[in-house]
């Protein structure tokens, strides 16, 4: 068979939907200035899919400082690889700050996150290694983990029994090949919006020998304290012996991190092909997190208004009878019973007759009779903002158990 045609014959279970969800569903295109209210082919809509946590891709001092790097420095500047050509002050300021903040020793500055957590996996473990992951890991995980050339075990999700008869698996196996054995999970699971349960986890670790990977993409500046991530916010960031964030969700920007002890990190900048054979990040990019970090640590008044919509929302939603999961998190899921076209009408319905734009997660994602909306709270909404967006929830919930989506197509 020809490649091509074989490639047109199984679009896969996303592509073979493009046909009629490309520019609406699926790629579509939110225009204006970044916010809670947005345009949506030309109409005004009320936006809760931005990964923009603490309202910072607006901030004037973010713009500001975004906008003067660029002119100071351009977008070329450093040129080459940090390992080659590319390294520079800013580069390794931006590392001991958030060494810092997240209470690890050292940290590695990486160009992407998705890449990132694939390409920390690749060069922790090797063919004699095992690893152990959570099964409701993001696709960077198994994506890291499907590159793994050695023995892998999944464990149910959040499910210590299930972790424990693992790791039982993993250390049998580990100590006929005299390998080691990694144990990866989220510090929050960014459909459920659930936390990894960190602290028994690591309390594993008294009776197997193993070494903790979280990815904290959502728990990086929304959770703890001081929004150091979830394993402040559990009381055990020690545990974590290699902590991984993105920029792309509370620091609104480009870029990600991972920290760990000096020798591990040490490690890492000298094994981890995705940095060695990548260009470095940008100036304007590395100055500009410098300035996100800084408004991070400077104004917890962004992670309290954050949880003040998180707390509306998800009260309200729960006190109208929405079933919003586990959630411990700002990230927020509504989960309805339905089938996919019922999810097709009722999102038209939600867009185009209520002006509400989120994200709609329906099968193999979940299962076939479930339609999960995902809403993503920031500090830039108002409580106007959640009182709009449950009274409308309201209304699309009353449609769909009415089987008003089924029987007939929603108009504008």
């Amino acid at each position: 068979m020809d490649l091509f045609e074989k490639l047109l014959t199984n679009r896969g279970p996303l592509g073979s939907h493009s046909h009629y969800a490309h520019g609406y569903f699926t790629f579509p295109k939110l225009e204006g200035e970044i916010g809670p209210r947005m345009k949506f082919r030309g109409k005004d809509v009320l936006t809760w899919s931005l990964n923009n946590y603490l309202g910072l891709a607006n901030h004037p001092e973010v713009r500001k400082a975004d906008a003067d790097a660029s002119a100071d420095w351009g977008m070329a500047y450093p040129m080459g690889a940090r390992i080659m050509s590319g390294n520079s002050n800013y580069h390794e300021q931006l590392e001991s700050e958030l060494s810092d903040f997240v209470q690890k020793p050292d940290t590695l500055l990486l160009n992407f996150g998705y890449q990132g957590v694939v390409s920390i996996i690749d060069a922790l473990v090797d063919r004699h290694d095992v690893i152990v992951y959570d099964a409701e890991s993001h696709a960077c995980i198994i994506d890291g983990v499907r590159l793994h050339q050695g023995k892998r075990f999944v464990y149910g999700h959040n499910d210590m029994v299930s972790l424990e008869k693992q790791l039982e698996r993993a250390t049998r196996w580990a100590e006929n090949t005299g390998g080691a054995i990694l144990v990866i999970t989220e510090g929050v699971f960014g459909m459920s919006g659930n936390l990894g349960n960190l602290k028994e986890v690591i309390a594993m670790k008294e009776k197997f020998n193993f070494r903790l990977f979280v990815d904290d993409a959502h728990g990086f500046g929304t959770m703890g304290k001081t929004g150091a991530g979830t394993g402040e916010h559990l009381g055990c960031q020690d545990g974590i012996d290699v902590y991984f964030s993105t920029f792309a969700k509370s620091m609104a920007t480009i870029g990600a991190f991972v920290s760990s002890n000096e020798q591990v990190v040490e490690y890492l900048r000298y094994n981890m092909r995705s940095q060695i054979f990548a260009k470095s990040l940008p100036m304007p990019i590395t100055i500009g997190a410098l300035k996100r970090l800084q408004l991070l640590r400077s104004k917890p008044e962004l992670k309290d208004k954050l949880w003040e919509v998180v707390n509306a929302l998800q009260t309200g939603l729960r006190e109208k009878g929405f079933n919003i999961g586990t959630t411990e998190s700002p990230v927020t899921p509504v989960f309805l019973n339905g089938q996919i076209p019922d999810a097709t009408q009722l999102t038209l319905d939600l867009r185009e007759n209520y002006n509400i734009f989120c994200s709609i997660v329906v099968y193999p994602v979940v299962p076939k009779d479930v339609i999960m909306l995902r809403l993503i709270p920031t500090a830039a909404h108002t409580l106007e903002d959640v009182s709009e967006t449950i009274a409308a929830f309201e209304k699309i919930a009353q449609k769909l158990d009415k089987g008003l989506y089924s029987s007939s197509s929603v108009t504008a």
